[in-house]
């Protein structure tokens, strides 16, 4: 169901969910918290189908914010709610704020609209302000969620994360890395269980999980960690390698196409991993499975990024 409100107020749509659960027999138990998402108007129904896809692990009232307050000179709030099959498992409510009302104190757009006694979460899937805890919206929002991999300088981005983190920020591009991260300690929980050395790790120019990998290692292992974007005509996408050294010699989890790996350890056969890009439905819900702040996270872009030196012009592995 969809019903859209032209021209409107917060207390009105506040009043129409209520109809709309009534009339539908849609209800808001078991939702368990609000989810807003400040997006423009190109990416919307992108955004919208990743959180419908995350509703069915986490029953949630989603808010979807665009502002255009330089798209004529009157204040105008529209809206939209959709419940049911067009929603997911979730209630989507869309306002679109024009002129003087995109301008405001975003708070307000929203705070009649937030479910009572539930978590917030923020989410700003392309533009973001360089302190989202500092914010109108983030102030209010127990977890704060950016993407690195949308930004025009996702290495710069990276780069900032530590000095503008507050408890509670995480980035989409440390939640890709849950699987490497995965391979990586199950590789390191095996016989022969020796110390490692050294590490590289290597990654496409675009690819901001590359030094969050990087620096993640650094910090977990406290050795020497090279690392290297690589050019685009020969890896385009994401992580490529990384490799461990050790005494017995490297261990090496390389991706061969952009959805398999091969894990080469020294007098054992190879193997073939799955480790496909992660899609954004799949960060998004894992996010949304803990509402306390991720403390790795924060050590791993403050300590770790510290530790970590700038990334190698020469590559020592072809």
């Amino acid at each position: 169901m969809i019903v859209d409100l032209p021209d409107t107020t917060v207390s009105k749509i506040s009043r129409a969910l209520v109809n709309v659960r009534e009339e539908g027999g849609a209800v808001a138990l078991g939702r368990v918290l609000t989810l807003i998402i400040l997006t423009r108007e190109k990416a919307m129904e992108e955004v919208i189908e990743a959180a419908n896809d995350a509703s069915r692990e986490h029953p949630m009232r989603v808010i979807v914010l665009i502002l255009d307050p330089k798209n004529g000179s009157d204040s105008k709030l529209d809206a939209q709610i959709r419940v049911g099959g067009d929603a997911g498992a979730s209630e989507v409510v869309t306002l679109r704020a024009f002129g003087e009302a995109g301008e405001s104190n975003l708070e307000s757009l929203v705070t009649g609209l937030l479910l009572p006694d539930a978590p917030v979460v923020v989410w700003w899937p392309n533009k973001t302000p360089d302190s989202p805890s500092k914010t109108s919206i983030g102030r209010i929002a127990q977890r704060r969620i950016t993407d690195a991999a949308t930004k025009s300088d996702p290495s710069a981005w990276v780069a900032a994360l530590g000095k503008n983190h507050a408890p509670g920020d995480t980035d989409l591009a440390w939640t890709r890395l849950t699987h490497w991260r995965e391979q990586l300690a199950a590789v390191l929980d095996q016989p022969p269980y020796e110390s490692v050395t050294a590490v590289e790790v290597r990654g496409a120019s675009t690819s901001p999980s590359t030094a969050l990998l990087a620096a993640w290692l650094r910090l977990s292992l406290d050795v020497p960690v090279t690392w290297h974007y690589l050019p685009e005509s020969e890896w385009t996408d994401g992580i490529k390698s990384v490799r461990l050294s050790r005494d017995s010699g490297d261990v090496l989890l390389e991706r061969s196409t952009p959805s398999i790996a091969c894990l080469t350890q020294p007098e054992q056969p190879q193997h073939d991993l799955s480790l496909p890009r992660r899609t954004l439905r799949e960060c998004l819900a894992e996010e949304l499975r803990r509402l306390d702040p991720d403390l790795l996270y924060g050590r791993v872009i403050t300590e770790g990024w510290e530790l970590l030196d700038p990334p190698a012009t020469q590559e020592t592995h072809g």
